[in-house]
């Protein structure tokens, strides 16, 4: 099978109008994608995801994605924005014949990619977490970045942020408690925005149509 095979195309549809797709995700998307699997039906979505850990690397995100699409068979489109690849991705995609989510990064299509660009400006100065690193903050914010072992960089690190921004996935009174206290360790102010699955439910939602 070339390359060009895995476009995302209307040939050889199921009769509901709906081939089968694999989605190539980032690890820190699963539960999400997941849910909206759940509650749309999407059945003929098949989930593949990379370790959430490589956004600790970035720079190995395009790798670990060129090679997961070259394995896949059938139509492939994949579930990360650019995440600090400085546009590699994206041209990686590009030319292997596949698409993928439109964003700088997943804060960005959380929120939706128009919202938060318009706030960029006036938030160039907060700190974002998702469900995702809220239930991982020790795994991807504390630990990698020695703040377990050494908490006076602490200043250091987050001295020109003003705030922590959750934003939520979902409506969990545990997640906000957990993510009120990672903006105190952090020492920033808190703000809690619900902002759903933002423009990744549409993007999902229009595959195999």
């Amino acid at each position: 099978m070339g390359l060009d095979d895995r476009r995302l195309s209307d040939e050889g549809l199921a009769p509901e109008g709906r081939g089968r797709i694999r989605l190539i995700a980032c690890g820190a998307l699963a539960h999400e994608i997941l849910a909206l699997k759940r509650a749309n039906g999407w059945d003929h979505l098949d989930l593949q995801c990379l370790p959430a850990k490589l956004h600790l690397r970035p720079e190995k995100i395009v790798e670990a994605v060129e090679a997961a699409v070259r394995a896949a068979e059938g139509p492939v489109f994949v579930v990360y924005a650019d995440c600090g690849t400085g546009g590699a991705l994206e041209r990686t995609c590009r030319d292997l014949g596949v698409e993928m989510v439109e964003g700088p990064h997943c804060y960005s299509f959380f929120e939706g990619n128009a919202a938060f660009a318009a706030r960029a400006d006036e938030e160039f100065t907060a700190f974002y977490l998702t469900d995702f690193l809220v239930r991982q903050f020790e795994a991807f914010v504390w630990r990698p970045m020695g703040l377990d072992r050494h908490p006076e960089l602490r200043d250091m690190y987050f001295g020109h942020y003003t705030k922590l921004v959750y934003q939520a996935q979902t409506e969990d009174p545990a997640l906000d408690a957990k993510a009120e206290d990672c903006a105190r360790r952090l020492g920033l102010a808190y703000e809690r925005r619900f902002t759903g699955y933002g423009d990744l439910a549409p993007r999902l939602a229009a595959l195999g149509r």
